[in-house]
């Protein structure tokens, strides 16, 4: 569910037209609304009130400081995965023991920053992390509580690039090795193993590879817990997908009704890393349109935003339905159409074969399901500022994040005085 409908013949979110906000703040831009993802936020959150559990929203996929202070006032946590954001989730006043942190590839010095401000939890990827993250505890003089990540090898039917918890993925160990790895922990000074990490992918659109990892894990606390460790969080992750075009997933309801029966004698405070699901369907990217052409064999759309705005097209070949601003577009005569952008690459698309109606120059058009893995994924490739970002709450709309402009994307650089001195000829 979202809040962007067609009110008075113009594409609107919430209250506020987009037409409005191309003529205000220009475009691209990326725009949110403020009911959807609280909407989102409380019904997942809602479908696990009957036992203990934390949300920590999966901030790699929306990192805009608005937007994770909202998760924060609404009692919610964060899934980080580098200094930056833990940086980033101080800056949004997140308290510290509601922040995860996940990764394959910490650094000393985040790992030692993150021990500094006493994160809840560091979901731990290998043994060799595990002891460097016990030597920098001690040499810091903190407890590192850690969580191992496990992986059950459940297929998750989902994209390659995001499926996490097979055998072969970088992330995580083979299940199998789970026990022999906590007793590695417990031997380590620094280290507290106090709760259990399984992930098995991301925009997964059935119940069933879930419930059938949380059936392995939950056997495997049991076993932890024989063995003496004090296990006292499990950490389900995130993964619940969204309707992109034809989709039916769960409902976060359907979710819950399908893990918890296995979980129910296991007291454990259930932490869950949802992210697309949240904010997905919540944000649009808005782009005009520039030019039309036609080869004998192509049909094209050049539009103002590229894939350095919105790569998930281009890197995924994922499909983001695409609408227009203006109401009576959708009546115009269709064509197959590849939605282009100015980026310099036969890769820069937003919508590939699509049947979109005409588009005329200066026609808006809106990229639904952008409000995750949009903004955070957006690059200054062919030097080209990001958008800005925007929230909109009823008739307001506030700039949560401003356009960059030219001197931003040199900002930082500097010539030598040794190749500043030669004369250009």
């Amino acid at each position: 569910m979202h809040h962007f409908d067609y009110k008075d013949g113009e594409l609107c979110a919430e209250d506020v037209s987009l037409t409005r906000l191309a003529e205000e703040v220009g475009t691209p831009y990326y725009v949110y609304s403020h009911e959807t993802l609280t909407r989102h936020f409380r019904v997942f959150s809602e479908a696990f009130a009957s036992v203990r559990h934390l949300i920590c929203f999966a901030m790699k996929s929306n990192s805009n400081l608005a937007i994770l202070r909202l998760f924060g006032a609404m009692g919610g946590g964060l899934d980080i995965v580098s200094g930056g954001e833990l940086f980033r989730a101080a800056k949004a006043g997140m308290p510290y023991e509601r922040i995860v942190f996940a990764g394959v590839g910490k650094s000393d010095e985040e790992i030692a920053y993150a021990l500094e401000k006493g994160v809840l939890l560091f979901n731990v990827e290998s043994e060799e992390e595990l002891v460097n993250i016990g030597a920098v505890a001690s040499r810091v003089g903190r407890q590192a509580r850690v969580a191992i990540r496990v992986n059950p090898d459940v297929d998750p039917q989902t994209h390659p690039y995001i499926t996490t918890g097979l055998k072969k993925s970088k992330f995580g160990i083979d299940i199998n090795r789970a026990r022999e790895q906590y007793r590695t922990a417990a031997s380590l000074e620094g280290v507290e193993p106090s709760g259990v990490h399984c992930h098995i992918g991301s925009q997964i659109t059935s119940s069933s590879p879930f419930a059938d990892s949380v059936e392995i894990v939950a056997r495997l606390v049991g076993e932890l817990r024989g063995d003496g460790h004090d296990i006292r969080y499990l950490n389900l992750g995130g993964g619940l997908g969204i309707t992109y075009h034809d989709e039916a997933p769960p409902l976060p309801s359907d979710y819950a009704a399908a893990i918890l029966p296995k979980l129910k004698d296991l007291g454990c405070t259930l932490i869950f890393e949802p992210g697309r699901v949240i904010t997905g369907n919540a944000g649009i990217l808005v782009t005009r349109v520039l030019y039309g052409k036609e080869n004998p064999e192509k049909r094209f759309v050049i539009i103002d935003a590229g894939m350095n705005d919105l790569i998930r097209p281009s890197l995924y070949q994922a499909f983001q339905d695409v609408w227009p601003v203006e109401e009576a577009a959708r009546e115009r005569p269709r064509h197959v159409t590849d939605l282009v952008g100015p980026v310099c690459e036969s890769g820069d698309y937003l919508a590939k074969d699509r049947d979109l109606p005409e588009f005329y120059r200066d026609d808006l058009v809106a990229v639904m399901s952008s409000g995750a893995y949009g903004f955070t994924m957006a690059s200054n490739y062919n030097s080209r500022p990001r958008p800005p970002e925007i929230l909109v709450r009823g008739e307001e709309y506030h700039i949560i994040r401003e356009r960059e402009t030219y001197d931003d994307l040199v900002r930082g650089e500097h010539i030598p005085a040794f190749i500043e001195e030669r004369r250009i000829p």
